[in-house]
């Protein structure tokens, strides 16, 4: 590739905007809503989950060739609108020795959110308010009242069922009915409840009932991560991205991977573009007056870095030297059990949409606790399909449970005798996952890797992250939770209890697929690199409505505060163009 040949393309458009996902499916369609000529690329392939020619849902295990498990590039199953995962040919990363972090990336339209959990809610008015509260990290530059409007528009626009329930930091919003829990999630809710711990509806974007003329209804098919074809889930792509397009006033550029941010030599402002094109390895730039980065938390930060000049040698940006910094991820750890009472049960349709029906909120206070931030828990079980690998834990219940004659029972084997045991045991295993919020260091970070370049020609990232005691000791106490419920739910733990040889379970960084914080927003254009309008401090006319932005994670799942705080910088961008500020 001649990096000096860069084809420019003529036409000077409104907002360019960076990625297809949460933030910037959001930011397209408001802003070409509104009648801005908008320029949508995305580094992945088109997708639409409602063509057939992409519709996996429905398809039985045997229809993929590994029964519908996972591979290096459908790290969550053959049928799984996941288009990439943590390995992706071409695209390295690596980390300083002695750090981890697992980056993962889907590339096609509407990015992460075609296969994500859709578990969608709010942060809570103490999580824009850790540093103040706790005196560990640092406030965000907005308050939860800034963001509950759009909270509130995002609610009624996607739509999300659950139900009030009056808990402070897990503020209620405006819900469509939950699913009804199934059985396993009932005794869940009964062993848990009787010990104190709270389990209340999920809160998750899928629709339970029509809203509109251009989205179906959940059907209950429990695959959710297949991307729905009837649109009854949120994907970018399908809510966002597909109904901008037909506005007429954007342009959806496919294989696009950005390189940098233009800038104005004079005046230091954001002029465009520039990207590979992946069919033909050229190098082409697009101009725009206004740039939305939306790439994600990393892709994003790298973007920055990259986006070098005689002006700001540093990255754009990154007066304050941020960009990069701060990178966090939310906690895991698991932990699955055998409950003998569910086994012998009558077959039927227990699929319900994909996921879970259930959860706990974080019920605890952090003062009386060794860790400073929260958790929570999300459940899984339940007779759904089978898939790849399925009833490959029956090995690990040996003597547990008695045969029809009474006599003990060595559950597995081979042959008759496995596929009894397998019949038997179908629906009687549940899992729990703890999802927990890290505390922000300025020494966790990503990097331009200064040796090595993707098969673009792009420099890469290099991650330098490890977890700190307060993760770990949040890991050990969801594994103490997780054990207490399943005794009171009469069950077997499966496997060795994780303990400090492992850190608990706690998950590498990464694996969770929920980081944060690497373009962070602050009022000190000294310690952050945007406002609290997400709006560049040294480039006004350069926006990022991903999550690097974010101050810090919460426990919650962080894709309904990505979209309301994408909606009102879409509203800022619009009202300083009517004012002629931008």
């Amino acid at each position: 590739m001649n990096l000096f040949d860069i084809k420019e393309q003529p036409k000077v458009y409104d907002v360019i905007i960076v990625g297809s996902g949460a933030g910037g499916g959001m930011a397209a369609y408001q802003l070409a809503k509104a009648g801005a000529k908008v320029c949508l690329l995305e580094a992945g392939g088109y997708f639409d989950p409602a063509d057939p020619k992409y519709i996996t849902q429905l398809k039985n295990p045997w229809e993929s060739p590994r029964r519908g498990a996972s591979t290096r590039h459908r790290p969550f199953g053959d049928f799984d609108a996941a288009w990439g995962g943590w390995d992706i040919d071409g695209e390295p990363y690596n980390a300083v020795p002695g750090t981890q972090f697992r980056w993962f990336r889907s590339r096609m339209l509407g990015g992460r959110t075609n296969h994500w959990g859709r578990i969608s809610m709010r942060f809570g008015p103490d999580d824009f308010k850790r540093g103040s509260m706790t005196g560990i990290g640092d406030d965000w530059p907005i308050d939860y009242e800034d963001l509950a409007p759009y909270y509130d528009k995002v609610d009624k626009f996607i739509g999300l069922f659950g139900t009030k329930e009056g808990i402070r930091n897990e503020p209620d919003g405006h819900f469509l009915p939950p699913p009804k829990p199934r059985l396993h999630e009932l005794m869940l809710k009964k062993a848990a409840t009787g010990i104190g711990i709270p389990v209340i509806p999920s809160r998750m974007a899928m629709l339970t009932k029509p809203i509109n003329d251009s989205r179906g209804s959940c059907f209950y098919c429990g695959q959710c991560g297949r991307a729905c074809q009837a649109y009854a889930d949120f994907s970018a792509s399908s809510v966002l991205c597909i109904p901008a397009a037909k506005t007429g006033n954007l342009k959806l550029i496919n294989n696009a991977m950005v390189r940098e941010v233009l800038t104005d030599p004079n005046t230091g402002l954001s002029t465009g573009v520039s990207y590979v094109n992946k069919m033909d390895l050229k190098e082409y730039s697009i101009q725009g007056k206004i740039v939305v980065l939306a790439a994600s938390t990393c892709e994003t930060a790298r973007i920055l870095l990259n986006s070098k000049s005689s002006r700001y040698q540093n990255g754009l940006a990154n007066d304050s030297g941020v960009v990069g910094k701060y990178l966090n991820d939310s906690t895991g750890a698991s932990r699955q059990a055998f409950i003998p009472s569910l086994m012998d049960r009558k077959r039927y349709n227990e699929d319900g949409v994909g996921g879970m029906h259930v959860f706990t909120p974080w019920w605890l206070d952090n003062k009386k606790l060794d860790f400073p931030r929260g958790y929570h828990i999300e459940y899984g079980g339940g007779m759904g399909m089978p898939g790849g690998g399925f009833g490959g834990g029956i090995e690990r219940v040996n003597g547990l449970y008695t045969d029809k004659n009474g006599n003990k029972k060595k559950a597995g084997g081979y042959g008759s005798a496995l596929k009894e045991d397998v019949i038997r045991t179908y629906g009687a295993y549940i899992g729990m996952a703890g999802r927990g919020e890290p505390i922000p260091l300025e020494s966790n970070y990503c990097e331009i890797d200064p040796n090595n370049v993707d098969k673009y020609g792009i420099p890469t990232l290099r991650y330098n992250y490890k977890w700190s005691e307060n993760e770990i000791k949040q890991a050990k106490h969801m594994q103490d939770t997780f054990e207490q419920i399943i005794h009171e739910l009469g069950g077997i733990a499966l496997g060795k209890k994780p303990d400090a040889s492992n850190n608990y379970g706690l998950a590498q960084p990464g694996e969770i697929i929920h980081e944060v914080g690497t373009v962070r927003m602050g009022n000190d254009p000294k310690k952050s690199a945007l406002n609290g309008w997400q709006q560049a401090h040294d480039v006004k006319n350069l926006f990022v409505v991903d999550a690097a932005p974010f101050v810090s994670q919460g426990d919650k799942n962080v894709t309904w505060t990505i979209l309301a705080s994408s909606w009102r910088t879409s509203d800022y961008i619009i009202d300083q163009v009517k004012a002629k500020n931008l």
